[in-house]
């Protein structure tokens, strides 16, 4: 990339920062802008000649997810937390693997000859929710704390809990269905116990640490915010270097700092979120000039077909089946199954399969991708109209308890600053 390039991707992100609520009032979110301003500079306008390797792609990905997860998890309050904890075990513990069971075996139906690993890859692949997508719903106090908050929470952790599946697929789709992967379901439970465990001593470690010495008077409010993001990035590779699943730990990291910083740890957080906005917006320009691409080049009507199920049956009836006995009402339960969009999480797997099976993951790949570019405009031009039209009688309205304001991966935040208080956990917390 050139210097005219890189001047042209900077002028859109700095005219991003004067539009962005104007854009968003016109149903344009984030990706919708970045993955169609890199398709048209890489394909239309020929400005952006990206040659990236798969490599750097992963890392600006992998970076960008661990950050808005410790983000997101920082700003989730344990009462919170507890108070739903059995929606949030109906969605992972059972709607999740439903959704990953559905997916594959759809793939299987549609796509002869990928075989069992590559399946289930692209139904593991699609599992996890990126809220980011939905920015529009996760910012509109029309839409009841409670709901966002659960759609928030299912997002940041099913990610990581996706992972060891993915990684599976991939071993088992390298050794050809050989049985020496290295690779099972104890390693994969292992993955996720050693990132549970790492993320949480680092997380409590970090904000304890941080909480002391802001009271001591040792630490510079000017370097607070990049020692903050110093340690999202610790507590994912640390846990690599473990052999545990980084992104657990990187949620499970902000939770812990979250609950242990103290509201000053709010203000540092912040800096976490603006970073991780700025790098989000470059994944997905990268996405619409690199991937976007080679997606349509290998899209054909099962893949599209593929993409548009994944979005509605496949994540809507698991959804609809596991909150059954919840007492939420049906256009609860819809509103949710609607808004789990794909994003981040599935572009890494792809990044990783391509990376490590090449060519044999190109099919896969080209789903994972046609379903993530759907999921992009689908889910962003729907948020705002359907936000506006939500109203959960069983939902404590905005205003009927503490409202905070949860997070949305950096992309539309106000300072904390702005507002009567800092966004994040409540004194006392």
């Amino acid at each position: 990339m050139d210097a005219a390039a890189l001047a042209l991707v900077a002028l859109v992100v700095f005219g991003w920062g004067l539009f962005s609520v104007r854009l968003g009032r016109a149903d344009l979110s984030a990706p919708i802008v970045f993955v169609t301003v890199g398709l048209l500079f890489a394909e239309a306008l020929h400005v952006l000649e990206l040659t990236p390797s798969q490599e750097a792609v992963r890392v600006l990905a992998e970076l960008t997810l661990v950050w808005v997860l410790f983000a997101d998890a920082s700003r989730v309050g344990v009462r919170e937390f507890r108070a739903d904890l059995g929606l949030y075990t109906r969605l992972l513990a059972v709607g999740l693997p439903l959704t990953i069971a559905a997916g594959a075996l759809l793939a299987s139906w549609l796509f002869d000859g990928l075989g069992v690993w590559l399946v289930l890859l692209i139904g593991a692949a699609l599992a996890p929710t990126d809220a980011a997508l939905g920015a529009a719903v996760m910012s509109d106090p029309k839409v009841p704390e409670r709901v966002r908050r659960v759609l928030n929470v299912e997002s940041g952790l099913n990610d990581g809990i996706a992972t060891p599946v993915v990684t599976v697929a991939i071993a088992g789709a390298a050794a050809a269905e050989s049985s020496h992967s290295g690779v099972g379901p104890g390693a994969a439970l292992l993955d996720l116990a050693i990132g549970a465990a790492a993320g949480m001593v680092i997380g409590l470690a970090g904000g304890v640490a941080m909480r002391q010495a802001r009271r001591r008077g040792w630490m510079s409010e000017d370097f607070a915010g990049p020692g903050v993001l110093a340690l999202a990035v610790l507590a994912y590779t640390a846990t690599l270097w473990l052999d545990g699943n980084g992104f657990v730990a990187a949620f499970v990291a902000g939770l812990a700092f979250g609950n242990t910083a103290g509201r000053g740890g709010a203000r540092e957080v912040f800096y976490v979120e603006q970073t991780a906005g700025l790098v989000s917006l470059l994944t997905w320009l990268l996405f619409g000039a690199v991937a976007v691409p080679v997606v349509l080049a290998h899209a054909d009507w099962q893949v599209v077909v593929y993409a548009v199920l994944s979005l509605t049956v496949v994540r809507m009836v698991p959804v609809a089946l596991v909150l059954i006995g919840t007492g939420l009402p049906a256009r609860t339960v819809a509103f949710i199954g609607w808004f789990g969009p794909r994003g981040l999480a599935s572009i890494i797997f792809a990044l990783i399969a391509l990376e490590d099976l090449h060519a044999g993951a190109e099919r896969a790949v080209a789903v994972i991708g046609m379903t993530v570019l759907l999921s992009v405009f689908g889910h962003g031009l729907s948020a705002k109209p359907l936000a506006n039209r939500y109203a959960d009688p069983l939902v404590p309205a905005p205003g009927s308890g503490p409202e905070t304001e949860l997070p949305v991966r950096g992309l539309l935040h106000r300072h904390p600053g702005a507002g009567t208080r800092p966004p994040g956990p409540e004194p006392g917390r």
